[in-house]
């Protein structure tokens, strides 16, 4: 059966209110972080606080970070009807939240992909004792990059405490954070199946930043490289259970991205769509009218050229929403995440990239953020998987292959 969707009215207000803050807190301040890199944008405090406020009410479903849990037995597609729930919610607000600033959103306190990881895999116990905690998540390392099967992070259990020695890089937030979820594996030959990932809280001893990249984009989001050195932690900080799996392989740990790509799509989501709002004003402007009542070809270059970028990020949203609204009904969602990712990631920059052509001299100066979001949206083609390892995965799944049979 084919599968309609439309943004579901209960969160048409939590919508509206995201897209506020994007237009009326973020988008201001959006050049000012972009050329004062690794400088804290203050302003996201008073945000951020808003958003823990409204978490404790329970009046903000989806303003925070969610996580898709796999142990639960709810089927709300059989127990009488679909459920729009906190990750269809959260898609659509972040996707909003962008449209004003990728990186803003990204430094945001307490929504880190640290606690997409935590609300994804940690147990009952450690939901309530990490709740608040801003997160960050270190999975690349420098020798191992979209294959995060290859990590060579280790963690030794040691009495009551695991021993974790290792070095990782493009960390978002490593440095602001208030905790870092690392992966590591606790046994190199048994391959994925040993990979675990704990929190490692800041300042903990053998724990250290050495340094923040200077990058391309989302130059308001800090990005670290942090090393591990007989860093200990307390081996109730392993997240999820301890037990290595081999028939699961590192299923538990890899749910993290079945939540985290679909966010991702709504990032270039958002960020693909401020390109195109304003560069339908600067196409009025000067004087070229799109007209969606009549085809392309009848059209301008430039009209014709607009229209095919809208309906290839419309192909991505929906593909986004579809990815949430699957986890948010229990429903596996591996397969759509990876779809979501690379279809948005690869249309946000193609969209953005497009539109400094289209605005001509406009679109390359900084006189308006086009060329910002060009750069921005860059990284969302990368991060949580490039481009290339989510048609693999893609593949994979279509084809019933697994990955040693298909590489």
């Amino acid at each position: 059966m084919p599968l309609y969707l439309d943004d579901p009215k209960k969160f048409r207000p939590l919508v509206g209110q995201a897209h506020q803050v994007a237009m009326n807190m973020l988008r201001p301040i959006s050049r000012k972080y972009d050329r004062a890199e690794h400088a804290y944008p203050q302003e996201l405090d008073m945000l951020a606080a808003m958003i823990d406020g409204l978490s404790e009410s329970g009046a903000n479903e989806g303003a925070g970070a969610a996580g898709v849990r796999r142990d639960e037995s709810e089927d709300a597609g059989d127990a009488g009807g679909a459920r729009n729930g906190a990750n269809l919610a959260s898609v659509m607000s972040i996707a909003e939240m962008c449209w004003g600033d990728v990186g803003l959103l990204l430094s945001m306190p307490r929504q880190g992909l640290g606690n997409s990881a935590i609300a994804s895999v940690a147990n009952d116990e450690q939901l309530a004792r990490f709740d608040g905690v801003w997160a960050g998540m270190a999975i690349t390392e420098p020798g191992t990059g979209s294959d995060s099967a290859n990590i060579t992070t280790t963690a030794v259990l040691d009495g009551d405490e695991y021993v974790i020695n290792g070095e990782k890089i493009y960390v978002t937030s490593g440095d602001r954070a208030d905790a870092i979820v690392v992966w590591a594996t606790l046994d190199r030959s048994l391959g994925r199946a040993a990979i675990k990932s704990f929190v490692v809280p800041k300042g903990t001893p053998g724990m250290r930043v050495d340094r923040l990249e200077h990058k391309l984009g989302i130059r308001a989001s800090d990005t670290a490289t942090i090393i591990f050195e007989d860093c200990r932690v307390p081996r109730e900080n392993l997240l999820g259970s301890p037990e290595i799996d081999t028939k699961q392989g590192f299923a538990g740990a890899m749910a993290t991205f079945d939540n985290t790509r679909p966010l991702v799509a709504a990032m270039a989501v958002g960020c693909a769509r401020a390109a195109l709002d304003l560069t339908r004003e600067l196409l009025e402007q000067a004087g070229v009218t799109v007209d969606h009542d009549r085809p392309g070809i009848v059209q301008s270059a430039a009209a014709a050229k607009f229209l095919q970028l809208e309906a290839d990020l419309e192909g991505a949203r929906l593909l986004m929403m579809k990815a949430a609204w699957l986890a948010d009904n229990r429903r596996p969602n591996s397969l759509e995440a990876s779809m979501a990712k690379a279809k948005a990631g690869r249309v946000g920059s193609d969209v953005t990239l497009s539109c400094v052509e289209l605005a001509g001299t406009l679109g390359y100066s900084e006189a308006e953020l086009l060329e910002k979001w060009s750069r921005d949206s860059k990284i969302l083609d990368i991060f949580e998987g490039t481009q290339q390892i989510q048609q693999l995965i893609v593949a994979r799944r279509v084809l019933g292959l697994s990955s040693s049979e298909l590489r």
